[in-house]
């Protein structure tokens, strides 16, 4: 078997979450940046790493997500919203609507500290987005315990792959 793990990360959080993920794969495995990762065909598993913009994976990692065209895929990101809100189901979805051939064997998300430049910005809007109330719980995320958890779910999910 095959592994690739591809991140697209702003402040760090993603790629945290892609080493990671990266250390729990036991198979052949390669790991890139979105921007410099290879086409997906090829790889028996691919997990995609994003975090949010506008309530959907990052342009970079969507454009590469519409790359995927069949296989099996973990999808994982970081996000200011609070973890299982309606903001992170949606873009969740969102990401498997670009992947409508691929098999999602599992996926995972986190909050992850937005960057204060950018929260300063979205906090001035007229009409704030509903997650930032949730971003000051996203500091210092993520953390040891997200990390955990991220390693937990992958086994779980590649477990259930391989049986």
């Amino acid at each position: 078997m095959k592994a690739l793990v591809v991140y697209s990360s702003q402040t760090g959080n993603t790629k945290k979450l892609a080493e990671a993920l990266y250390e729990t794969i036991t198979c052949e495995k390669e790991i890139f940046p979105v921007a410099d990762a290879p086409d997906p065909s090829g790889y028996d598993l691919v997990a995609v790493g994003f975090w949010f913009q506008a309530g959907k994976p990052d342009p970079k990692a969507a454009e590469y997500l519409a790359k995927v065209k069949d296989g099996k895929v973990f999808l994982f990101a970081t996000h200011g919203a609070a973890a299982g809100s309606d903001h992170v189901k949606g873009a969740l979805e969102h990401a498997r609507g670009l992947i409508p051939q691929a098999e999602v064997i599992g996926s995972f998300t986190c909050q992850g500290e937005v960057n204060p430049k950018v929260l300063e910005k979205v906090k001035a809007k007229p009409t704030p987005p509903a997650w930032i109330g949730d971003a000051d719980f996203a500091v210092g995320h993520p953390d040891q315990g997200d990390l955990e958890a991220l390693q937990k779910a992958f086994r779980q999910a590649a477990a259930a792959f391989t049986a």
